[in-house]
């Protein structure tokens, strides 16, 4: 893995982002933000599943103003989101948003953007440039491509907000297309000092969205790239960004974040319904907080080794299986006993 980029730090209401520091985990709201208690509702459920910063919707002024009162009751930053109309970006910072993002493909007009640069600056209150490859600025050149185009809108915007004596910036470049967003990010990461957060927009369904954005983000990341991450999901359910997310960061030892569940795929080989015990673990690992690696294995060609290699795991044979922890066989227990065994085991970790 590559060293981790050198960038400008941040704070997004006390969440520091960029420099050495951990890559921040956010998500944004599936609600109408101008539904208060709705919308606090599914922030606190993505408070429990370890979400770092929230982004809102602010579609009109009703939307705006109804981030005092989310603020109230949300222990994570708000994040304002802001298309089209400059004056919803004031509106927001009135009410107190920890950020803002801003896309240049939509509000382009340097005196309005301007005014917004100079109300965030008042507060100290960072801007997300989020350069969308579905919602680009006319390109500068002709027949640029839609990577160039990302990267010239950001630019762009960048040296504005510089101009304006502005530098609490972050910057993102999604797309859908996997290689155009990591050469969008490698590009722009080589010219500009400012963090960056990394998605993979409109990625899908939650399980080819995570293959999606784990392909893109996972080659970012392991380059060095990236602050701050989103898995972008077609999901009601938000906590299924977050939790794709973490895993994402865990899988590149980035972030450790709960339990992390090693399972053979099963084969001919297993005696065992391993599939149904992986199963149940996975189930019973939900909403544990602690940081421990959990094998679940199903004969005896890697489950020793891969069980041993855990802090508490399982190999399991033809009617009986060894509990491992810390790598020492533990015990020998029944099949009938595989569940609780292990998890009694993983109480003692």
């Amino acid at each position: 893995m590559r060293k981790r980029r050198a960038s400008k730090v941040i704070s997004v209401g006390g969440v520091k982002i960029g420099g050495a520091g951990p890559i921040v985990v956010q998500s944004m709201t599936k609600t109408d933000t101008r539904d208060v208690k709705a919308t606090v509702k599914q922030i606190h459920q993505l408070e429990e599943c370890g979400c770092e910063i929230v982004r809102v919707a602010v579609p009109d002024m009703d939307a705006a103003r109804a981030i005092v009162d989310i603020k109230k009751k949300a222990s994570i930053p708000i994040i304002a989101d802001i298309h089209f109309d400059y004056r919803l970006a004031l509106a927001a910072l009135k009410s107190g948003a920890d950020g803002l993002r801003l896309n240049p493909g939509n509000i382009s007009d340097p005196e309005h953007i301007a005014k917004v640069v100079r109300a965030a600056k008042e507060r100290e209150v960072p801007i997300r440039i989020g350069v969308n490859a579905g919602s680009l600025p006319k390109p500068y050149k002709k027949k640029a491509s839609v990577v160039e185009r990302m990267v010239d809108a950001a630019l762009s915007e960048v040296r504005l907000l510089e101009s304006l004596d502005f530098d609490l910036i972050k910057v993102s470049l999604k797309a859908f297309d996997v290689p155009a967003t990591v050469e969008a990010y490698d590009a722009i990461a080589k010219v500009i000092p400012y963090p960056l957060h990394l998605g993979i927009t409109e990625a899908g369904l939650p399980w080819t969205g995570s293959i999606r954005s784990a392909v893109g983000l996972g080659i970012l990341l392991y380059d060095g790239i990236g602050d701050t991450i989103r898995v972008s999901l077609t999901t009601a359910d938000a906590c299924q960004e977050v939790e794709a997310a973490y895993e994402i960061l865990k899988s590149l030892k980035l972030r450790e974040h709960g339990p992390t569940l090693v399972s053979c795929p099963s084969c001919g080989r297993s005696e065992t319904d391993i599939v149904g015990l992986a199963q149940l673990v996975e189930k019973r690992l939900k909403g544990v907080e602690k940081t421990i690696k959990v094998a679940v294995m199903g004969c005896v060609v890697n489950g020793p080794g891969e069980a041993k290699d855990a802090d508490v795991g399982i190999a399991c044979g033809k009617g009986k299986g060894v509990i491992f922890r810390k790598g020492e066989k533990v015990r020998t227990v029944e099949e009938a006993d595989f569940l609780e065994a292990l998890m009694s085991e993983m109480e003692r970790v």
